[in-house]
């Protein structure tokens, strides 16, 4: 079960300090980390394809740790959660759906980012009741144009990364320009200030799993986003080769009354590469 902090603990608001806990529900243990003040709507994170714990940017989650109650967590198969990944994205989401409520949370923030936006909007669309706001960064609606296309694009960024001896986030994230390259150094950096408790790698079968789960969602009829009533904010860069960025304009269309960023000159990382404009409005939009 997981281990309750008491109101004399020291507030953790670093994420590279945040403590590393579990909590089992339906035969699956969930790993996951918390930080910020307790209390209230906690804002719960949706990671990304082939990502764990260790891959949230912590310029990103710091920010809004310091007045809110944050949790990340890895989904079934992932990291050190135990379980074999979900073949598809509406079990993501149902797993999702099982790890907050096993938390005890009845009404939750959501910040999602590509593969976790796609989570977070089966989750909405089927558990209204259960999210009061909700940041989709990096990501696109079900059944979107060419999301289906992510596997070989993830694929060849894999191989020209391998052979150049970097780390594939810095081909998938961030253009390869004098702007990209060193925010995308700058990024894979920042993912290794947590030296404590570091989780294990996705395993190669479950990123599989993973690529055709996105493959799948891709594929599918769309979702009804008019259903999508909370307020909405959505961020990505202008030039996102993963799920294309013309899918942030078409999920800011059918949601309604939501707000759009996108940033110039900057890829599927849009978000971190700006993130020092970013994560204040994240912040801000998801206050009170």
């Amino acid at each position: 079960m997981s281990s309750i902090g008491t109101s004399n603990e020291p507030v953790v608001t670093s994420y590279a300090q945040a403590p590393a806990r579990t909590i089992t529900a339906g035969g699956v243990t969930y790993a996951y980390r918390e930080l910020g003040p307790k209390g209230g709507i906690p804002v719960v994170f949706f990671v990304h394809l082939a990502a764990t714990l260790d891959n949230w940017d912590p310029r990103i989650v710091d920010p809004i740790a310091q007045n809110r109650h944050v949790i990340t967590f890895d989904n079934r198969g992932v990291g050190a959660s135990t379980g074999s990944v979900p073949d598809s994205v509406e079990a993501m989401a149902d797993d999702a759906y099982t790890f907050i409520k096993a938390l005890g949370y009845d009404t939750i923030d959501i910040f999602s980012f590509s593969l976790g936006g796609m989570v977070a909007q089966d989750l909405v669309i089927k558990h209204p009741d259960l999210v009061r706001k909700l940041v989709l960064t990096g990501t696109g609606p079900r059944g979107g144009k060419d999301i289906d296309k992510v596997v070989g694009v993830t694929y060849w960024d894999i191989l020209r990364a391998t052979l150049t001896r970097q780390d594939p986030k810095e081909f998938l994230f961030f253009n390869r320009n004098a702007t990209g390259k060193p925010a995308a150094r700058a990024f894979v950096n920042r993912l290794k200030e947590r030296t404590i408790d570091r989780d294990a790698d996705m395993s190669l079968t479950g990123f599989r799993t993973q690529l055709k789960a996105i493959q799948k969602y891709g594929r599918s009829a769309p979702s009804d986003l008019s259903k999508v009533t909370q307020p909405t904010l959505i961020a990505n860069g202008d030039n996102d080769r993963m799920v294309p960025s013309g899918l942030s304009d078409d999920l800011h269309r059918r949601i309604k009354d939501s707000e759009l960023i996108i940033y110039p000159d900057s890829g599927h990382g849009g978000i971190f590469q700006f993130h020092e404009k970013f994560a204040p409005v994240a912040a801000e939009f998801l206050a009170g």
